[in-house]
């Protein structure tokens, strides 16, 4: 099934979704996350499936994170628009019965990594590259709920290590920090991605979703404030951010 870019496999009890965008680096556009919401929320009805895996085709990008294109017309109210409707694809992934997998290989940025970041487990390959570099790039921010799950899963201090400082991490430390539960070489990683799923689609079902829906509960509610996504989404450091990304260029930053 295809749409949007977006294609679902079935394998048995394992459901893959692929973003096959490779000429954009499996960039998503608002289109490719409204059909992504829709996979989710059917598959959390669909008591067969075990095991979710969320993947990028092509081999050099997991997802590279939002369509930058998509930016330039955008206004403040349709960032903000714009995290509200990420929110619901955000709870959709956690709200999943089944185990998800993050299978990352090349570059997960941005929203990519976010994406990553919701998953039960992240799998990566050893070439992989982690981050979000928005703080040397587009100028923009994260959603409220977003800055907490970071927080949940690395801590508050490598979560501002990471983006104030903009870095890019390698795999290995992508590992040792927790991003990312195991590393493989590429030559091995269809296979031990493989492994790790048919172990997991033999696990008792509700054992593994009481485990997701505990942790859920557990670090939540989520913060809701949009106030510091506005005034970034309104800055003139956001609309030269974009500027600067389509037009390959240095940002020239105003602190306005």
């Amino acid at each position: 099934m295809t749409a949007h870019h977006i294609e679902l496999h079935r394998e048995g009890a394992v459901a893959t979704i692929l973003v096959n965008r490779p000429e954009a680096r499996n960039a998503l556009t608002a289109a490719m996350r409204g059909r992504l919401l829709e996979l989710f929320e059917e598959l959390n009805g669909a008591r067969d499936v075990r095991v979710v895996v969320l993947r990028g085709a092509g081999g050099k990008s997991f997802i590279s994170g939002a369509d930058i294109t998509e930016f330039r017309q955008q206004s403040p109210e349709d960032v903000l628009e714009l995290a509200r409707r990420d929110e619901q694809l955000y709870q959709a992934m956690e709200r999943l019965r089944a185990p998800s997998v993050a299978a990352i290989e090349g570059y997960a940025l941005g929203g990519g990594l976010m994406l990553a970041a919701i998953c039960d487990l992240r799998v990566c390959s050893d070439d992989s590259r982690l981050g979000i570099t928005s703080a040397k790039s587009l100028g923009n921010a994260l959603s409220a709920g977003m800055y907490a799950r970071l927080a949940a899963l690395l801590g508050v201090g490598r979560v501002k290590e990471m983006l104030i400082g903009s870095e890019v991490l390698d795999a290995g430390k992508a590992r040792a920090w927790g991003l990312v539960n195991e590393v493989h070489p590429r030559a091995e990683f269809d296979d031990r991605l493989r492994a790790l799923t048919e172990r997991l689609s033999t696990h008792a079902p509700l054992t593994m979703w009481a485990a997701k829906e505990s942790m859920r509960r557990l670090t939540g509610p989520l913060p809701d404030e949009d106030d510091v996504l506005r005034t970034v989404a309104a800055s003139e450091d956001f609309r030269e951010g974009v500027a600067a990304f389509m037009e390959k260029r240095p940002p020239r930053w105003q602190n306005r």
